[in-house]
C-alpha cells in the first residue's frame, strides 16, 4: 500500500511538472504569435483579472521598474493595453488592457479556456473543491519559495 501511495506522488509529481512545462510552451507560442518576449505575455497574463500599477506589474514580473516601464511602452505601441488615471487616486495612472489586447488574446486563449471549463464542468463538486484546495495549497508553496529566494 505504501508503495502505491508513494508511486502516486511521484506521477503526480511528474504530471505537475508536465503540466507546467506545457503551460509554458504554449504561452511562448502566443508570445510568438502575439510578438511578445514572456515576460510582455506574464504582464498580459497579469491584466487579465483588471487594470494594475506599474509598480504591480513590476512586482508579478520580477522585471525592475524602468524594465516594467519599457515593457509597458512596447505594449502600448502594440495597442494591446493602455494607460489610464486611477479613478480612486488621481495622482496614480494603471495599466489595462486595451478592447484590442484583450480580443486578441481571447482569440488565443479562450478556446483552451472554454475547453478546460467544459472538462472542469463533467468533475463531481468534491473533486473540484479538492482541486481547488490542492492548487491553491501549491501556489502558497510555490510562493513561500519563491519569498525565499528573494523574489
Amino acid at each position: 500500500m505504501a508503495r502505491k501511495r508513494q508511486e502516486l506522488v511521484d506521477a503526480l509529481g511528474l504530471a505537475v511538472q508536465r503540466y507546467q512545462r506545457s503551460t509554458q510552451a504554449f504561452d511562448d507560442t502566443v508570445g510568438r504569435l502575439l510578438g511578445l518576449g514572456p515576460s510582455d505575455v506574464r504582464c498580459l497574463d497579469w491584466l487579465a483579472d483588471g487594470p494594475k500599477t506599474a509598480g504591480q506589474l513590476s512586482k508579478a514580473t520580477g522585471l525592475r521598474p524602468a524594465a516594467t516601464t519599457a515593457l509597458i511602452d512596447r505594449l502600448v505601441v502594440k495597442g494591446l493595453v493602455e494607460r489610464v488615471p486611477d479613478n480612486t487616486d488621481r495622482r496614480q495612472v494603471l495599466v489595462q488592457m486595451t478592447e484590442e489586447g484583450h480580443a486578441r488574446t481571447w482569440e488565443l486563449y479562450g478556446p483552451l479556456a472554454m475547453e478546460g471549463r467544459e472538462q472542469l464542468a463533467r468533475l463531481r463538486i468534491s473533486d473540484l473543491e479538492l482541486m481547488l484546495r490542492q492548487l491553491e495549497s501549491m501556489r502558497e508553496l510555490t510562493d513561500k519559495h519563491r519569498a525565499d529566494l528573494g523574489g
